[in-house]
């Protein structure tokens, strides 16, 4: 049975937001113990960004993987094993008794939380075609979007409860009950007929078939720094919210909920786009909001001596509406360059968009998270060099956008203006 004709479960857009919100629970809820962290080990503020660091270079390096795996032997099986050693990562996190047990621990969250991430936007592509694609990408969008709002303020809940373990056993139990959920619900949507061996030197030779594609570059750029200028704010949520703002635990929602109401509306408004209007437009007018954004950010740098409540955290709800705005249809169009190998493909937008995360976690985030003007003109960066590669994408492609995402495959997509002329 197609894709486009494919039922699917109504549980399937929970399920892989859920999948989705292992991220940023595994990121921000760590946010709020920094403190009690670096007490409890005695190290500084810049070990403890290497906690986010570590587990996105990880999480990075794996995504590789995942999807190869996934086109080899299923999507359902790599990701259910992936959240059950995230499991065991988190318990081991949670009984550390060395910073660099505890660094080993995140990096075993990072190497095995992908699977979901990756694998999960293979799934709904393997499931819908076109606007439904994006639609429900939109909707997984939406749904997770509350995580990144959610998970600080639960992690200084549990701060008081049971210090910062109580945060990774948190994660320990989330991710063994969703595990159990997906086993239970989630349909295999790849199946044997389709799969490719998997092995080194086909998997190299894939990677190296999509580096030939010539549209393949301005994608996997434009998509994978398309949320890299929000994310140095959220990177530097502990700086901000406790240095710049001098604000306690219970302060990070005054950042996240700004960027989690941008991103449930921009998701929001994707999701009504689909099908009404054309890729350029919903992508370009993403990056018009972000540009918007930065812009907002750097007047209010410098109009006030200091960040004030709640204007400096304002632009952050236009930065999420602008990434949501575009995110889904750049993911889809990267994913239908290479129709027979979403897996692979998806692996290497994650790995991309991840390690430059973080380098802008344990790189940039230190060095500018001293000073809301220096954070807006890095945010300004990251945001400019994903509008250069949406124009220069724009460009190969141009007669081909004029139109709605299409939703078919192969040599019929090229025909409908989603598998361009390489």
């Amino acid at each position: 049975m197609s894709p486009a004709h494919r039922p699917v479960r109504r549980s399937l857009p929970w399920l892989l937001a859920a999948l989705s919100m292992i991220g940023p629970f595994s990121i921000d809820a760590v946010f709020p113990a920094f403190p009690l962290v670096g007490a409890r080990f005695g190290v500084d503020a810049a070990a403890l960004q290497q906690l986010i660091s570590v587990y996105l270079a990880t999480y990075a390096a794996m995504s590789l993987f995942h999807g190869a795996i996934s086109d080899a032997v299923g999507r359902k099986p790599v990701i259910v094993a992936g959240l059950l050693v995230y499991a065991a990562a988190s318990v081991g996190a949670a009984v550390s008794s060395s910073f660099a047990m505890l660094l080993t621990c995140r990096a075993l969250q990072g190497m095995s939380a992908g699977a979901g991430l990756v694998v999960g936007r293979a799934v709904i592509r393997d499931s819908l075609q076109g606007p439904a694609a994006q639609r429900l990408m939109s909707q997984v969008m939406m749904i997770f979007g509350v995580a990144p709002v959610i998970a600080p303020m639960v992690g200084a809940l549990l701060l008081s409860l049971d210090g910062w373990h109580g945060i990774f056993w948190l994660l320990a139990v989330f991710s063994l009950l969703l595990a159990l959920a997906l086993q239970r619900f989630l349909d295999e949507t790849h199946p044997p007929a389709q799969r490719t061996r998997f092995a080194p030197r086909p998997l190299l030779a894939g990677y190296l078939s999509f580096g030939r594609d010539r549209v393949f570059w301005p994608l996997l750029v434009s998509s994978s720094v398309n949320f890299a200028g929000l994310f140095l704010y959220i990177a530097s949520a502990p700086h901000i919210v406790r240095g710049l703002l001098q604000l306690s635990a219970q302060g990070f929602p005054w950042l996240f909920v700004p960027v989690v109401s941008g991103l449930i509306g921009g998701a929001w408004l994707s999701g009504r786009m689909a099908g009404r209007y054309s890729a350029k437009s919903t992508v370009s007018l993403g990056y018009a909001v972000m540009l918007l954004a930065c812009a907002a950010h750097l007047l209010l740098a410098l109009a006030l001596p200091a960040p004030r409540l709640p204007w400096s955290m304002l632009p952050l709800i236009l930065h999420g509406i602008g990434v949501q705005l575009a995110f889904p249809t750049l993911t889809l169009l990267l994913l239908d360059r290479f129709p027979h190998h979403r897996g692979g493909i998806s692996s290497v937008q994650a790995c991309a968009s991840l390690m430059l995360c973080s380098f802008v976690a344990g790189v940039m985030s230190p060095l500018l998270s001293g000073d809301m003007l220096q954070l807006a003109l890095g945010a300004s960066a990251l945001t400019l060099l994903g509008v250069l590669a949406w124009w220069w994408y724009y460009r190969i492609t141009r007669r081909a956008l004029g139109q709605p995402l299409a939703g078919v495959d192969t040599a019929a997509g090229i025909q409908a203006g989603i598998a361009e002329p390489r």
